[in-house]
């Protein structure tokens, strides 16, 4: 996954429900997640975001979400965060989405090596629409299983997905408007190429803490905003799409 809280809100009722039937999962972070939100939701720029306190914060939640999900392990691969696409970065940051492919790939192997994962998901690097970060996580993964025997499962948030988090969010007056028309033909791309659907309702709760354990990201999360019954309706399955 890209940053410390996307293990929790795409793949979150996946990794717990596979822990409780006993198998073994492995999360690996690309990014710290500095250019997320600082204390009192202050963003990056602003005074009073510091990225490595915010960094350190993130990354002990990622641990205590983790732990919600039974998660046996976390990796890091420990790249600064992207942030926005339209951020300006000095040279000498070497923010994720910088780091060559193949540089990256290489390290995320080596991880793919020792721990040998018979399933591996990973965001989908074909949906344009998505974080920077997403998009060059899913490439990097692509890129590091070549000659390594798993299966790789890209995380499709595809219409149906952005339909019922829209009318989970409407029930508590929160009204998204609708996308754009470019982004609705992305989604229902992403919506066709879907292959499989894992029902993860008996372990919502574990996704649910999980997400809260990101308490310093909590208040810009949509997801975060939905009370357990609407979270349930809205995350109680998650969609992917078989590559390989």
């Amino acid at each position: 996954m890209a940053h410390p809280d996307d293990e929790s809100t795409s793949v979150g009722g996946t990794l717990a429900r596979y822990s409780r039937s006993g198998a073994r999962t492995i999360v690996v972070t690309c990014t710290n997640g500095e250019m997320g939100d600082g204390p009192g939701g202050v963003k990056p720029g602003e005074p009073g975001h510091d990225p490595k306190q915010v960094a350190a914060t993130r990354l002990a939640e990622l641990a205590a979400a983790c732990r919600q999900l039974g998660v046996a392990h976390v990796d890091l691969l420990g790249y600064h965060d992207s942030g926005a696409a339209t951020q300006n970065w000095r040279p000498d940051v070497p923010v994720f989405t910088a780091v060559p492919v193949a540089t990256a790939a290489a390290r995320l192997a080596d991880f793919l090596l020792r721990h040998r994962p018979r399933i591996v998901l990973t965001h989908d690097p074909d949906a344009g629409f998505q974080h920077q970060d997403h998009i060059r996580a899913g490439v990097i993964t692509t890129e590091a299983l070549r000659g390594i025997p798993a299966r790789l499962y890209y995380k499709a948030h595809g219409t149906g997905h952005w339909t019922r988090l829209r009318q989970s969010l409407a029930d508590i007056g929160i009204q998204l408007p609708a996308p754009a028309t470019e982004v609705a033909t992305a989604l229902a791309e992403v919506e066709r190429r879907i292959t499989t659907t894992v029902d993860v309702s008996a372990v919502i709760d574990h996704k649910y803490a999980a997400l809260h354990a990101h308490a310093s990201q909590i208040d810009s999360s949509l997801a975060g905003k939905l009370p357990p019954e609407l979270f349930r309706h809205a995350f109680g399955i998650e969609e992917f799409i078989h590559t390989r």
